[in-house]
């Protein structure tokens, strides 16, 4: 049978232990708490002069160290979110930047592309199938079609727009060369506000580091050479 100062002792000991693994308990949570927070967003992140439509995430696809050429395509990647109760419409365009480093666009819309197939293809496999000879035929080409970039989010809804969907969110013809650390200038427009919006969308981060550049190597084998 225990004495009573063991007994004692045992109960202090237990409620000492109680405390650190509740001391502990709130302790990671406010780690993982503070972890969210602090969690860094890739993109810009901004909203309409209303403060109604917020812009999340806003940026240029990563598609290697060269960038994107002067008339080219480059999809975007962007999170809307309507924060009010009535339906908004969103417009996407882009315009001459003022700016260094800044490049423009022809216009912004939503580039889908499916496989034509022409008449003359038709003509031709059905005289193959009869055994008549038939004039050769062009093959099959993809052709893509662009819709504006006219947004419509519902009440308290969101839109979000990814570089992997099946019609892209794209800047069309670039003015000139996009390269990382450039950015390209967009004006957003809502149908609740006649003040438009004009944002410089970057290229993304590579989600691993660059290799190095062929110049950085050119020079270190002229180095070499002396």
């Amino acid at each position: 049978m225990r004495s009573l100062g063991t007994r004692r002792a045992a109960l202090v000991a237990g409620a000492a232990t109680v405390a650190v693994l509740a001391l502990g308990g709130c302790s990671a949570g406010q780690v993982a708490e503070t972890a969210m927070l602090d969690a860094p967003i890739a993109g810009v992140n901004t909203k309409s002069a209303s403060g109604k439509v917020l812009i999340r995430n806003l940026q240029v696809e990563y598609n290697g160290v060269e960038g994107y050429h002067a008339k080219e395509n480059a999809p975007l990647e962007v999170s809307l979110f309507n924060e009010s109760n009535e339906t908004i419409t969103v417009t996407i365009s882009s315009k001459a930047p003022d700016r260094p480093q800044v490049v423009g666009a022809t216009q912004v819309g939503f580039v889908s592309t499916a496989t034509v197939t022409t008449p003359g293809q038709v003509a031709a496999s059905a005289s193959a199938s009869t055994g008549a000879s038939a004039a050769p035929s062009a093959s099959a080409a993809p052709t893509a079609s662009v819709r504006p970039a006219q947004i419509k989010i519902g009440p308290q809804g969101s839109a979000v727009f990814r570089p992997t969907d099946s019609a892209q969110l794209q800047v069309i013809g670039l003015t000139d060369d996009l390269k990382p650390g450039m950015a390209v200038n967009l004006v957003f427009e809502f149908s609740d506000d006649p003040t438009p919006l004009e944002v410089q969308a970057s290229i993304a981060s590579p989600l691993t580091p660059a290799p190095r550049g062929s110049a950085e190597t050119h020079g270190e084998a002229e180095g070499e050479g002396h």
